[in-house]
């Protein structure tokens, strides 16, 4: 085997591996795969159509992320949701979300504004047309904060809120038939953008704040 093969294989399982983990983390999040569920690796790769090696590595990532948790001799289950870490992920999401959207408002590049500006239209479209289902506003709900994140330009600020948000959004989904509507939680989000979009840092921050403190008391209302 050449070595420019030998990279290509790299590549190649790199991206299965990145595929599983996102498929996989999603499932975790939305408790499509249910909290305590004994998680086998053969079952999941011929699901996802790949090989046992990169679902392997993308359930150490998982694990990583308080996702999963493997026991010696016993196998790997999804975690539990432990919503008595919401005070602990909220005091984070207070600090870094709304640097996060100060970052973005200030540094995001024109691409990204026109994305961000998109998902607004997008959910305000939904807002007029009548909100569907309560999962799938959750998914919107991670698509506009992964958005963000990503807008700042700090990696390592997008890489930590993207795990605090989904540890939060899985404390979310547990009790998501209880909470009465989450249509304000989703609508929130389209001044947030518009501020990012329009450059003002701190209407963003501002706005950002109020989100996860809304979050939170919502959350706690309930439970």
């Amino acid at each position: 085997m050449s070595v420019t093969a030998a990279a290509e294989t790299t590549d190649a399982a790199l991206s299965l591996a990145e595929r599983a983990y996102r498929e996989l983390r999603d499932r975790l999040i939305m408790l499509d795969i249910r909290p305590g569920e004994p998680i086998n690796d053969g079952q999941l790769a011929t699901a996802l159509g790949i090989g046992r090696t990169p679902v392997r590595e993308a359930l150490k990532r998982l694990e990583m992320d308080h996702l999963v948790v493997s026991y010696p001799r016993r196998g790997t289950f999804a975690t539990i949701v432990d919503i008595t870490a919401l005070a602990d992920v909220s005091e984070l999401r207070r600090v870094l979300e709304p640097m996060a959207a100060r970052k973005a408002a200030l540094s995001a590049n024109a691409a990204m504004r026109q994305e961000l500006s998109v998902l607004a239209e997008d959910i305000q479209r939904l807002d007029e047309q009548g909100l569907g289902k309560a999962a799938d506003l959750m998914r919107y709900d991670l698509s506009v904060h992964r958005s963000i994140y990503h807008a700042a330009g700090n990696p390592h600020l997008e890489e930590t809120l993207i795990r605090l948000d989904n540890l939060a959004t899985r404390i979310w989904c547990l009790v998501l038939d209880k909470v009465p509507s989450v249509t304000g939680h989703i609508t929130e989000h389209v001044r947030l953008l518009k501020a990012i979009v329009d450059g003002d840092a701190d209407q963003a921050a501002d706005l950002a704040l109020e989100h996860i403190s809304s979050f939170e008391e919502t959350i706690r209302k309930v439970l």
